[in-house]
């Protein structure tokens, strides 16, 4: 873990998505900043496997879908009873698929909506009473993407439901500024996380191209020429929810190399 910074002691933070790539990069920052942590997802096993690697005590695992009203409702009193009231919650949680507009089913657009923004949404009203008691501590993060900044081929429902995210931290943020919460969203570009490398390999096996071609498609959007670390999105989580973030809020701050400006 390294040196603890105690900047966020006291403080129960929720994250979901927080089995791998970049939802387990921000566990890991916020814990390092001595939040005490309940990670949510779809499968249990990583999340335990997560919690372990955690200091001892930090972090519990409740297992959720996100999109699942009921379920959310289970997860966030699980969270509460083992950590008290909730004073961070990152929406991470999030699916990405990819076709041809024209080949785009219904049932893949109420996916894409119902993990990404949907899930969000409910995350953010079941976690809301708590936030509003954090005495201005009160913090939610959405981690968006760049697609919810600008636009990409194939794949038309994800880049809408990110779109969606960025309109809901706007007027949200404006709904709560009185209150004290603050609500802002980070837009990861291509990052190192398993799910790029999934999509290499699905090109690799489409088209027979290498796997540094394929590679390559992902790295040329970023003017650095490279992915995004899965670290470089958790700090700038981390930062937002801290003391000296308090006045700012309604942001989508892009974590992609320069390729959103």
């Amino acid at each position: 873990m390294g040196h603890l910074d105690t900047g966020l002691a006291g403080l129960h933070a929720v994250v979901t998505g927080a089995g791998r790539g970049i939802g387990a990069a921000i566990a890991e920052a916020l814990a390092a900043r001595g939040a005490r942590l309940t990670l949510m997802g779809r499968s249990l096993a990583p999340l335990l496997a997560l919690a372990e690697r955690l200091p001892s005590g930090m972090a519990q695992a409740v297992a959720c879908d996100v999109a699942d009203e009921a379920a959310v409702a289970r997860a966030f009193a699980a969270a509460r009873a083992g950590h008290g009231a909730v004073g961070i919650l990152v929406n991470n949680a999030g699916q990405a698929e990819s076709a041809p507009f024209q080949r785009t089913s219904l049932a893949q657009w109420r996916r894409m909506l119902d993990v990404n923004l949907t899930g969000t949404f409910l995350c953010c009203q079941a976690a809301l009473p708590d936030l509003l008691q954090a005495q201005g501590a009160g913090r939610i993060v959405n981690v968006a993407s760049t697609a919810g900044q600008r636009g990409y081929a194939y794949v038309a429902p994800y880049v809408a439901a990110k779109h969606g995210v960025i309109g809901l931290t706007r007027s949200l943020a404006l709904e709560l500024a009185p209150r004290g919460v603050t609500v802002n969203a980070v837009c990861p570009g291509y990052t190192d996380t398993d799910i790029v490398r999934e999509s290499v390999e699905r090109v690799v096996a489409k088209t027979g191209r290498s796997r540094d071609d394929a590679m390559a498609e992902f790295v040329k959007s970023n003017p650095q020429g490279r992915l995004v670390q899965p670290a470089e999105v958790a700090d700038a989580v981390a930062w937002l929810c801290s003391a000296g973030a308090a006045a700012i809020t309604g942001q989508s701050i892009s974590v992609s190399g320069g390729e959103v400006m």
